[in-house]
């Protein structure tokens, strides 16, 4: 897997990505990022990316978005998967999660603080 990356976005934005999910990153550049979603080439602004080069392996903790239509309004935050992108609620503040789409086992992301911008 070397040269690649994965990004994911960083803003409170519909830009087709889901909120804490990491996505390939095909060709990163200073103002525009195309990210792979859906097996689509999306351009993002580079500014509302985070992009790293090591494969995440936690599931992200993420405010929910303001607006969100797909999200049951109960849920305040939830996480996601860093293998399937699945969303799950977060009822307690487990240390790890078993993923009920990919069944990939990961731990929790709290000590990588995520926060919508914009």
């Amino acid at each position: 897997m070397a040269g690649m990356r994965w990004g994911r976005l960083l803003v409170d934005l519909n830009l087709r990505m889901r909120r804490g999910a990491w996505y390939r990153v095909n060709d990163p550049g200073p103002l525009e990022t195309l990210v792979e979603v859906n097996n689509t080439p999306l351009p993002v602004p580079s500014a509302f990316l985070e992009i790293v080069e090591t494969p995440p392996r936690k599931w992200s903790v993420v405010p929910r978005p303001a607006g969100a239509v797909r999200i049951p309004e109960e849920w305040t935050r939830y996480v996601v998967c860093p293998s399937c992108r699945e969303r799950v609620q977060l009822e307690r503040r487990p240390s790890a999660i078993q993923c009920p789409r990919c069944r990939g086992i990961f731990e929790v992301a709290w000590d990588e603080p995520y926060t919508l911008g914009l």
